[in-house]
């Protein structure tokens, strides 16, 4: 959009009053500084175009008024022949935007009125709802909370019409994550979502349930780590009449909020469909929202399948898989139960373990730890980010090779001040571990933001019996983790060996580390941190999680603590998984070539941890053990001419097509090095994984990778048929080699020999390399069986 005056020459002027004339026929009326206008002035284009108002030597700048031939009026600020400031545009289809603008596009706070009586208040970026903010559609719907290009994005309040409201976190204009779903008529469900669908163990409270806190989980969902409101504003203005009008914005939105939070909801639910009006006209000037039309879907009344049960002490367990109920268990919480108050706490800390992590906020017991962290990494990132690329030397590794510097908390000539408490720093081997993640394509810039961004970390239990904590970095990309000292200087040991292994083989399933630090407090306690990539950081619902190491003893779980979020073990594995042929090979290349190299370092404990993603139940065949053996699976799309009594594979879930870098995510992190994986079953070309209703993956050595999970059924106790039947589903599958950081020391050596007096030597985990390697793969190899 070119809105300023051309260039003024002598020869184009034709009279030398105040109104000009231009050879290309505009017209300008006002000030000139020389030749060009500046100061009060109206200037109108050849195509109708007429602006009106201040100038500075040639450009559009300070006040004034824009009116476009199509009917279009923009009043406010400009900067630079641009609509830039604070100002308001309305559209040719009748839509009015109020508030800030930088070049051309809507940016920072604002509202609209739709054409069609949407309303929408809150942040911009780049022409598109970003940050905190609150929609409401003119079907009487209302959306408070965070936003993320144009679409539902974080955190966020949905309240519709009918009473119903959704408390949670949101992906894509589609609840993704935990949340409460409360019913009009007081009855309400709190649970897991992926993709807007119910996707995990949840619990369904029926109408008059007093056995869980309601305004205690409204405050958890709906409020941050430091008990504000997550929807406050914070964005700003330049303009002072937009002061006013902003802080107005900001209450609005905290007190909507708030009434939402605690409304009493007494309207009854209705199945009335409410249909869908035009949208919006593409008839602004200027740059509009595009991606509205995910977020109307949500404005329509969502109808959750629930109970009218009236038993105040009833709930139901229930676990869903990508909206199909597949189990339910009825609980009465009232029998046995002398003391409620204790039940209700019991009840709450249940609730809360099912969500994964817990955010780390001021006044939790590792918020200084945190803060420490992140200004250690931002000071190390940003110091060794300048210096020039080069080839690692002999000198970058070992002890010695580390960066360090105290951080006082009034800040120092090299450190800036903070809010946490005074500590020292230390990070080792920083050429390493920058060339690791220009390795892995992570971008300096990205990395600190998504360790050390404002969000903070999220802290998680540990699975094992290392006693590690866990925190998990607020976009999932990274996984940081606590280190014992003799654990440290192992990887301190191997890091030469470990960067030219990762460096050969693009594909390795070994864990990807990205840095390695060390904090010393005041009073010399020492915590050692290592940055890791996170192999389940994913758009799918990791359903079953397995650390399998390929001994037995001890590796079971507890039936009684299992739930969605656990890690099972060894004996608790029930299936087996069956995949293309020539991925099968790669995989165990790579895991011999992985084992092999562990095996070199003297390394033992090593596990590979899978993550199981199952499709719907209704892909879900069941069919003889003898029909099974006659199966291969193929991957392509085309259709197989079998009779009605043989299984078509893969179902409808599963479908690969051709590979399109451009259709699939190539977000950097630690999976975007590896190639795409070729299918045997479809002519050995490069593929992704479509799947109907969630999107296009790209398939990777243990990344996005289609299978079937087959399970034998057991027989009921008086069928005598020998037919065994099998349990058959569609799943993805994420896997990694991981906790390779145990060598097989004295210490393994003396837990050996003493268990061997108790137990079969080769069913323990401690055993010396070589045979720990050949029995982990062995293990593995009977969890992916060959086909042939």
């Amino acid at each position: 959009m070119e809105d300023q005056a051309p260039p003024m020459c002598p020869e184009d002027i034709i009279d030398i009053s105040n109104e000009q004339v231009f050879a290309n026929g505009d017209i300008y009326v006002g000030k000139f500084k020389g030749f060009l206008p500046h100061g009060e002035g109206k200037y109108t284009w050849s195509d109708g175009k007429i602006y009106e108002g201040q100038w500075e030597e040639g450009k559009m700048t300070g006040k004034g008024c824009m009116r476009w031939r199509s009917g279009a009026t923009y009043e406010g600020g400009f900067s630079g022949g641009y609509l830039h400031g604070f100002g308001t545009l309305t559209g040719v289809d009748g839509s009015v935007y109020t508030g800030a603008w930088r070049m051309n596009v809507q940016h920072g706070t604002g509202i609209k009125d739709y054409s069609n009586s949407d309303f929408y208040e809150g942040s911009w970026k780049e022409g598109l709802q970003e940050g905190n903010g609150r929609y409401v559609w003119n079907t009487g719907n209302t959306y408070v909370g965070n936003w993320k290009a144009g679409n539902m994005c974080g955190r966020g309040v949905m309240m519709w019409a009918n009473g119903d409201e959704f408390h949670g976190f949101w992906l894509d204009g589609l609840r993704h994550g935990s949340g409460l779903y409360s019913f009009a008529n007081e009855g309400y469900y709190v649970g897991t979502w992926s993709r807007g669908l119910k996707d995990g163990q949840g619990t369904f409270y029926p109408t008059g349930s007093k056995v869980l806190s309601l305004p205690k989980l409204y405050r958890d969902l709906g409020r941050d780590g430091d008990n504000r409101s997550v929807l406050s504003h914070t964005s700003s203005v330049g303009a002072k009449e937009f002061k006013v009008w902003k802080r107005r914005i900001t209450r609005s939105l905290s007190e909507k909020f708030l009434a939402g939070v605690r409304r009493k909801k007494s309207v009854r639910i209705s199945n009335r469909s409410v249909s869908l009006h035009s949208d919006w006209c593409p008839g602004d000037s200027v740059k509009d929202v595009p991606l509205r039309e995910r977020a109307r879907a949500l404005s329509l009344p969502f109808r959750e399948g629930h109970d009218t049960v009236e038993e105040d002490n009833l709930v139901y367990v229930r676990e869903y898989m990508q909206g199909v109920l597949i189990k339910e268990s009825v609980q009465n919480y009232a029998e046995g139960m002398d003391n409620r108050s204790k039940m209700k706490n019991k009840l709450q800390d249940k609730e809360t373990k099912k969500r994964p992590g817990e955010i780390i906020f001021k006044g939790h017991r590792s918020y200084y730890l945190m803060l420490n962290l992140q200004l250690g990494i931002r000071y190390t990132v940003g110091k060794i980010t300048p210096v020039p690329m080069r080839e690692v030397r002999s000198s970058d590794f070992g002890p010695r090779a580390r960066i360090q510097m105290y951080f006082p908390r009034n800040g120092s000539q090299f450190t800036p001040p903070h809010y946490s408490i005074g500590f020292w720093w230390k990070d080792f081997c920083p050429m390493v571990f920058r060339n690791l993640r220009e390795m892995f394509k992570i971008d300096a810039a990205d990395y600190m933001m998504s360790i050390c961004g404002s969000d903070g970390l999220r802290e998680l239990s540990s699975p094992g019996k290392s006693g590690s904590i866990f925190y998990l970095s607020q976009d999932e990309r990274f996984v940081i983790k606590t280190l014992r000292r003799q654990e440290l200087m192992v990887l301190l040991k191997m890091l030469p060996n470990y960067y030219n292994h990762v460096q050969s083989y693009e594909n390795t399933l070994i864990t990807k580390f990205f840095g390695l630090h060390r904090i010393m407090l005041k009073g010399g306690r020492k915590v050692r941190f290592v940055v890791m990539g996170n192999m389940f950081r994913t758009e799918l619902r990791i359903h079953r999680r397995f650390d399998l190491k390929g001994s037995s003893q001890g590796r079971c779980t507890d039936k009684q603590e299992i739930d969605e979020n656990t890690t099972l073990k060894d004996l608790d594995l029930s299936y087996v998984f069956q995949m293309d042929k020539s991925w099968r090979e790669s995989l165990f290349k790579q895991i011999s070539l992985d084992s092999t190299f562990l095996e070199s370092q003297g390394i033992i404990d090593y596990s590979l941890l899978l993550g199981v993603h199952f499709r719907a139940p209704q892909h879900l065949k069941v069919f003889s053990g003898s029909a099974l053996t006659e199966l291969s699976y193929s991957g392509s799309s085309k259709s197989h001419g079998m009779s009605s009594q043989e299984l078509s594979v893969p179902p409808k879930g599963l479908l690969l097509v051709t590979h399109e870098p451009s259709s699939v995510s190539t977000e950097p992190g630690p999976h975007i090095r590896g190639s795409t994986l070729r299918a045997s079953t479809a002519g050995n070309q490069e593929v992704d994984l479509l799947l109907p209703g969630t999107g296009r993956l790209r398939v990777q050595l243990g990344v996005n990778m289609p299978a079937q999970a087959n399970c034998k059924l057991p027989h009921e106790e008086d069928d005598e048929s020998t037919v065994d039947l099998i349990e058959v589903y569609d799943v993805v599958l994420y896997l990694g080699i991981i906790d390779i950081l145990q060598e097989y020391n004295m210490k393994k050596k003396i837990e050996h020999t003493c268990k061997s007096f108790c137990y079969d030597p080769n069913t323990i985990s401690a055993v010396e390399p070589h045979l720990y390697s050949k029995r982990f793969i062995s293990f593995l190899e009977k969890v992916f069986p060959d086909q042939t």
